[in-house]
């Protein structure tokens, strides 16, 4: 997941560059995709934490009940400021809800990216575990790669790994 080095500036990427995914940009009009292939990895760095940290809230949700800063502090290994500052972004961006002494909750948007996290992390994991790479090596992998991976290439590794298990 994140390390303590996360850096706290926003910029959420143009869905027109690799993703479909309209829930993770607040721009109305997408620009066209650019030949740089490093703006791509930046856009992912910036969108990841966002991610990891609904993906992380649901978690707590589903699981505990109820998710608060100490729980994602803990969970992420950073300062409770540092989840402060990045929850009050997240719930500027529409993705969370914060109130004073009370659980951080997800709104129908951190919902849902909070989902397509989720699923893409499953289609990279399996597709690592049909590989024959074991289940902790996998989850950490997955935990990287679910980020940086195109609609295209996953579905390309959902095909390839029910091949691989219809053959084993």
């Amino acid at each position: 997941m994140l390390g303590s080095g996360v850096s706290l500036k926003f910029s959420y990427p143009d869905p027109a560059i690799h993703r479909d995914d309209s829930l993770l940009s607040s721009q109305s009009e997408a620009s066209p995709p650019t030949p740089d292939p490093h703006q791509r990895t930046r856009r992912d760095h910036a969108l990841e934490t966002a991610e990891d940290y609904v993906e992380a809230v649901a978690e707590f949700i589903d699981t505990e009940g109820r998710c608060r800063v100490g729980d994602l502090a803990t969970y992420f290994g950073v300062s409770h400021v540092t989840v402060s500052r990045i929850v009050g972004r997240l719930a500027g961006e529409g993705f969370l809800k914060t109130e004073p002494y009370r659980p951080i909750t997800l709104t129908s948007k951190g919902r849902k990216l909070a989902e397509k996290s989720r699923k893409r992390h499953q289609i990279v994991h399996e597709f690592l575990l049909a590989l024959g790479v074991d289940d902790a090596t996998a989850s950490l992998d997955a935990e990287g790669i679910e980020h940086h991976v195109s609609p295209e290439t996953l579905k390309k590794l959902q095909a390839l790994t029910k091949r691989l298990n219809d053959d084993a």
